[in-house]
């Protein structure tokens, strides 16, 4: 009977000996691999291997069966192996304790995976791996001739760096994210390592640095791959976060209570030891502002996240809801002028009325760069129009729940391109996201918005400008690339389109061309939230 055995690696000095009967392959690596030579064992190794031949052969009780099943998996078992294995297997699906596998085949980011005994360290901006798995006499055999010491120290066996950012392609922000030092140890003095905090769950390490501070890096860069990564553990995970910020904790704590139910450690500020079975490093990312069904455990979608959202946010909305009928009870309960009774009855008169419903229009108002100058006349024409219009004027202290309520109840949601749009998920599936597209940020536009809003299930509607609509119109010659071959002047590099077309242009709508796009949502808005009603029939 052929026995499987776990990979198992050694490392000393030059030699590196791998062994995996899974795949059925034993490895000797003579590399230095970073470590200083001590002197050349080359001869002794050798020896040792054809001596080690010789004694399996003539007396195989000499050796641990795991020592014996490894050198015979050479032969009969590479048939077996084959047959198992799964060319189609995600990257680290099938990994023992006491091992780092690294995933880094992806552009946008690396993600690494500890099981067995973890350990943060985070003075020396490291995390521990204790191997302590019992080796077989051949290993020992082959240690003592390799001159491993037996001075108490725990002889490093694995070491890889990573910086848990999911932008790993943008080399100047990455050098900006802290590095972690992820180490597997041989473990020979288990009781001399400290664990201070001993959690029984699996940890997340991520950073909340880089374009942290800008709404749609934190959701896109942050956010969504926390939920990408951690939502299979069903809230039993702990997360540990590098370049910690408070406001950060205060800003999005609504939603990371329904991914975890553990306090988040600051991992530079909280120096104590914390112990866990196992820690991913680094978070998986899909694409913008979305989630890949395919590529998630449970096949979970960026309308899941959304409802996820939705779990988060409804008991602070049904807080500030109470408030305000508070707020008109004690309105209500004082004596009311002739005046306003008779108006209190004439509005009980109308209320009684059947009445079809408005469509509700959220206009997300922007300052300073790509502002909607002719706002007001957009807000008078969609009323005339029949919607309901708010003008949502967000700053960064603004609630996200209180956004999101706000948006979660509309049908229809206009804004110029820009991170402000992020809050396309905050809107139901079915409902209607008009995006004003300035010269110059077409592709943008679409990649980082439309596309994604598609995904979740939004009838999307991309409205590029004229020449004409853009302030950079009375700027620039009518003639001049910026107006008339915005690309051109874009694919000479990112300063050209953040100088040019993000920080230097405003738009003012040419109301009679927006107007049918409009006119078309609300029709498509009005037909659904007034389906039910009888006097619709004259639309069949």
């Amino acid at each position: 009977m052929v026995h499987h055995q776990r990979l198992h690696q050694w490392r000393k000095g030059e030699a590196h000996i791998f062994g995996d009967e899974e795949h059925g392959f034993v490895v000797f690596d003579f590399a230095s691999f970073g470590h200083k030579r001590k002197k050349p064992r080359l001869f002794y190794l050798l020896l040792i291997s054809l001596l080690s031949c010789s004694l399996v052969l003539l007396v195989p009780g000499l050796f641990g069966s795991s020592s014996l099943s490894l050198l015979y998996s050479f032969g009969v078992d590479s048939e077996v192996a084959r047959e198992n294995y799964d060319a189609n297997a995600p990257p680290c699906s099938s990994m023992s304790n006491g091992t780092i596998c690294c995933d880094r085949s992806g552009v946008r980011t690396d993600v690494c995976i500890m099981k067995g005994d973890v350990r943060t360290h985070s003075p020396s901006s490291s995390v521990f791996l204790y191997s302590s798995k019992q080796t077989s006499g051949l290993v020992d055999l082959f240690s003592s001739f390799l001159g491993v010491a037996e001075d108490g120290h725990d002889e490093e066996l694995q070491h890889e760096k990573i910086r848990p950012y999911t932008r790993k392609w943008e080399s100047t922000t990455m050098a900006t994210i802290d590095e972690l030092d992820l180490v597997v140890k041989k473990d020979i003095a288990v009781a001399r390592h400290r664990c201070d905090v001993w959690h029984d769950v699996p940890a997340v390490f991520f950073s909340t640095g880089g374009y942290t501070g800008n709404v749609y890096h934190e959701f896109n860069d942050g956010i969504l791959p926390l939920y990408i990564t951690s939502q299979h553990f069903k809230k039993e995970v702990v997360f540990v976060i590098l370049e910690y910020h408070d406001w950060w904790i205060t800003k999005y704590g609504q939603i990371l209570s329904h991914l975890t139910n553990y306090p988040p450690i600051d991992y530079s500020g909280d120096k104590r030891t914390h112990c866990f079975p196992e820690a991913i490093v680094g978070l998986k990312i899909h694409d913008e502002l979305t989630v890949d069904p395919s590529l998630v455990k449970g096949k979970k979608s960026v309308v899941d996240f959304r409802n996820l959202l939705d779990r988060a946010y409804w008991p602070r909305i049904n807080g500030l809801i109470q408030d305000e009928e508070r707020e008109m009870q004690l309105k209500l309960s004082q004596p009311p002028s002739g005046s306003a009774q008779e108006q209190s009855m004439k509005i009980n008169k109308q209320d009684q009325k059947p009445r079809l419903k408005k469509p509700k229009l959220v206009i997300f108002s922007r300052s300073g760069s790509r502002a909607l100058l002719n706002e007001d006349c957009l807000v008078k024409m969609a009323e005339e129009m029949g919607f309901k219009v708010e003008v949502l004027r967000p700053d960064k202290t603004t609630e996200l729940a209180k956004i999101y309520r706000v948006l979660n109840s509309s049908e229809v949601m206009i804004g110029v391109h820009g991170a402000a749009m992020t809050h396309f998920l905050f809107m139901k599936p079915g409902s209607v996201f008009i995006q004003v597209v300035p010269l110059g940020t077409d592709w943008a536009a679409e990649t980082y918005y439309g596309e994604p809003a598609r995904k979740l299930g939004l009838k999307y509607i991309g409205y590029e400008i004229l020449p004409t609509e853009s302030s950079l119109y009375s700027e620039y010659d009518k003639a001049d690339p910026v107006l008339t071959n915005p690309k051109s002047v874009t694919e000479k590099g990112w300063e050209y389109t953040k100088k040019i077309y993000l920080d230097g242009q405003n738009v003012s709508l040419d109301m009679r061309r927006f107007r049918k796009r409009l006119l078309k949502a609300y029709d498509y808005s009005f037909m659904k939230i007034n389906w039910h009603s009888n006097s619709l029939l004259k639309f069949d």
